[in-house]
């Protein structure tokens, strides 16, 4: 077919704040996986929302298949052959895997009918998925292959992508980009946001770049090279993370034999954990998502405390098994969650009152609380000041945090994370969606941190950023954490064996782990 599938014309969504889109043109062909470049906030997500019927354009035409069309709603879009894979989730929590996708589906179909279905796509495309399971208990990664599958069971003509792979695994997204070539083999058209240039590179046949809103130019991606791309997108030369050896200090978070049993039916139990963390060092955890990250994480961060028998927790020196968050943060704990609408952020608050939720406790040190009185002066200037370094591209401090791009939220929740000056700092997935400069800030920002004397954990899937932010590395898998060794020491190939749990170790009566080669 030589007529296009997709054309946008002159498409322009303009808000009170920030002009989302001007005047973009589009234009995508039968079979093409065509990428939409740019950075956080460049209106991306916007368009593609736009397509799908999510937002009404101001302005501009949509052709569909030669002819114009009206997309007023995501129904509408369906019924023309159009799918999209959300960046935030749109799931509820309390529903099945089952039963959230036969409510995405237009076609009336039982969960217990639909649940082989989603049994075999799900294998067929390399995302496997439990139908009966409860998406509350349910990781990122794992929530991001119920939006993948939910999408694949429509069929459809046109699959809208945003940020599909942002916590997959290696292996996961391997599979994916087989079964999208296949699907592009096969007359299906496919619109790609990724932040990953390599995945652009290696996927996709054309690209269209976005720069504050408009169309500032396209590009062959497997004409040109990570960096180029990058520099198209962002507009300027990529920047680098400096990360120079220095001697940690003593251990400010240690865990000592923990052997907790998950509360969720399909989660993973904690075995027999044990780390030390020092100050000045960052510690990288790589794995797959769901083989105990969130168990861990809970029992790090306070939502989980520890029973008799089940293990040590010292921070700072001191035992806080049985402290809860408020408390371990009031020792000097700080805290990244990997998902950010809803736990790293209330939607429909605005920054200034989002940064109140973790930083009006004294140690905090801001001054927004005094005599039990809310400073409403200091929450903003705290807020104003998180923007203003993190680059956060919003309508001030006053917005609704649901209001920016998942990338701008993701700076802010971090940067408010790290201006609250923690000890201890826990990320998880820290640069989840992130376009390539701004991932590079919170890199630094986090090395910066280390370089103050703080103690850095770190729990990422991306390889590449562990690598390039660790001093030691180590990795989760079915609930048994590998002894941390020196970033320096291994390779991505050797973690990448260690992912699919193929490590063992023993205990030493200290605590420590010492890596025995399977």
């Amino acid at each position: 077919m030589t007529e296009p599938r997709l054309q946008m014309l002159g498409i322009s969504k303009i808000y009170p704040s920030v002009v989302a889109n001007a005047d973009v043109n589009l234009t995508v062909m039968p079979g093409e996986i065509h990428a939409v470049l740019g950075e956080n906030g460049a209106g991306k997500s916007t368009l593609m929302k736009i397509i799908y019927g999510v937002v009404k354009p101001d302005q501009g035409q949509i052709m569909w298949e030669g002819r114009q069309v009206h997309i007023h709603s995501p129904h509408d879009a369906r019924k023309l052959g159009i799918g999209m894979v959300f960046q935030h989730f749109a799931l509820f929590e309390t529903l099945t895997v089952a039963e959230n996708i036969a409510l995405a589906l237009d076609d009336k179909v039982t969960p217990a009918t639909l649940a082989p279905r989603i049994r075999a796509v799900s294998e067929q495309y390399g995302l496997p998925l439990d139908p009966a399971r409860l998406v509350h208990s349910m990781s990122v990664g794992e929530r991001q292959r119920v939006e993948i599958v939910r999408c694949l069971l429509q069929s459809p003509k046109l699959l809208i992508m945003d940020e599909p792979t942002s916590v997959l695994t290696p292996d996961a997204v391997l599979k994916l980009f087989e079964s999208l070539r296949r699907l592009a083999a096969e007359g299906v058209s496919i619109l790609y946001i990724s932040h990953k240039l390599d995945e652009i590179q290696a996927l996709c046949d054309k690209a269209t770049v976005l720069r504050g809103g408009r169309v500032s130019g396209t590009a062959l991606p497997k004409q040109e090279s990570a960096k180029s791309l990058a520099e198209l997108m962002i507009g300027r030369e990529l920047p680098v993370c400096v990360h120079q050896p220095r001697e940690p200090g003593e251990v400010l978070l240690s865990l000592d034999k923990l052997n907790v049993q998950s509360d969720d039916p399909f989660g993973t139990h904690l075995k027999d954990i044990c780390l030390s963390l020092r100050s000045g060092e960052i510690v990288g955890i790589a794995g797959i998502s769901g083989n105990g990250q969130q168990e861990l994480l809970k029992v790090i961060s306070g939502e989980r405390t520890l029973g008799l028998r089940e293990g040590t927790l010292r921070l700072c020196g001191q035992e806080v098994g049985v402290l809860d968050a408020a408390q371990r943060r009031q020792l000097g704990l700080g805290f990244v969650p990997e998902e950010r609408l809803g736990r790293g952020a209330v939607p429909d608050l605005s920054l200034a009152d989002n940064a109140l939720l973790t930083g009006y406790l004294p140690a905090a040190n801001t001054g927004m609380v005094r005599k039990g009185l809310i400073q409403r002066g200091a929450v903003r200037a705290f807020a104003q000041k998180v923007i203003e370094r993190f680059k956060v591209k919003c309508g001030g401090e006053q917005s609704a945090a649901a209001s920016l791009s998942g990338g701008n939220l993701q700076k802010y929740i971090v940067g408010r994370e790290i201006m609250l000056a923690p000890k201890v700092m826990v990320f998880a997935q820290p640069t989840w969606g992130v376009d390539i400069g701004a991932a590079m800030l919170i890199r630094q920002a986090i090395i910066d941190m280390r370089d103050q004397g703080v103690a850095v954990l770190v729990l990422s899937e991306e390889l590449d950023e562990l690598f390039m932010m660790s001093d030691r590395i180590a990795v989760l898998a079915d609930g048994r954490l590998s002894q941390a060794v020196p970033a320096h020491a291994t390779s991505i190939n050797q973690i990448g064996v260690w992912m699919s749990g193929d490590f063992t170790y023993s205990t030493q009566p200290h605590g420590a782990t010492e890596y025995v080669p399977a």
